[in-house]
């Protein structure tokens, strides 16, 4: 699909990948949606910047993506500024990090709030941007999930298996949803400078990128390129994409 002219929706476009992401399609000529949960001053500096360093539109939306009222209030509000929704792209997360052994540290009200944010958020917007799409003949979502969810590993077993849900979310609205939009997933290994890493214990961080092939951390821009990617291809779809320098085979 051509970028240039295209709409980004970019869910948690404040975030560390969030703005890599935000930059990497306003980079190829897209115009971008950026939605926050929070930090309202931070996600409309993200706009003016992409809107001044690439001369594209660009504005921040507010949006509770755990609440269906929002999430449609938000697809109606981007479509009617940009005329348009070409690309989803689902960053926005959350996760708490919570040892697998502690199962009593493990509520089932963190359960549930991982599971809204990380999960039926992705298939709340999934659901709202599909018929837009559709009615244009063209879409691409792309889904950030994480190697959490092909391994029993990351912050908890609840943000594990939301993971391992969205990635398979990735298939099956590739069936739904085809042939007009194209649903792929980046999945990456730990990232430094993001608000899922904060939320890491330190050891996790220090045995992730000492345990990977390349020694380092998974890099932000090599992710936001494959979003890119995504964006672009006119034959893939359905697919998951790791980027962890090295960690997890799949």
């Amino acid at each position: 699909m051509e970028l240039r002219g295209a709409v980004a929706l970019v869910t948690g476009g404040n975030g560390g990948l969030g703005q890599r992401i935000c930059h990497a399609l306003a980079r190829e000529g897209a115009h971008i949606a950026v939605m926050y949960a929070q930090s309202r001053d931070q996600a409309e500096g993200v706009a003016r910047e992409l809107a001044t360093t690439y001369q594209v539109n660009a504005a921040a939306f507010a949006c509770d993506i755990t609440d269906q009222a929002a999430v449609e209030g938000l697809v109606a509000a981007v479509a009617a500024k940009f005329g348009a929704i070409d690309i989803l792209v689902n960053d926005a997360a959350f996760n708490k990090s919570v040892p697998f052994p502690d199962l009593d540290a493990m509520t089932m009200e963190l359960w549930d709030k991982i599971m809204a944010v990380n999960l039926t958020g992705p298939m709340r917007l999934c659901k709202a941007v599909a018929p837009v799409m559709k009615r244009q003949g063209r879409g691409r979502i792309v889904n950030i999930a994480s190697v959490a969810g092909l391994t029993p590993t990351g912050s908890s077993i609840a943000y594990a298996i939301s993971k391992a849900g969205l990635i398979h979310l990735t298939r099956c609205m590739a069936v739904a949803l085809a042939p007009e939009t194209l649903v792929n997933c980046v999945a990456p290994g730990l990232l430094e400078g993001t608000r899922a890493t904060a939320n890491l214990r330190p050891e996790q961080v220090t045995h992730s990128a000492a345990s990977s092939l390349l020694r380092k951390a998974a890099d932000k821009d090599d992710c936001a390129d494959m979003v890119v990617t995504m964006c672009r291809t006119e034959t893939m779809t359905g697919q998951t994409i790791v980027i962890d320098a090295g960690r997890v085979f799949h």
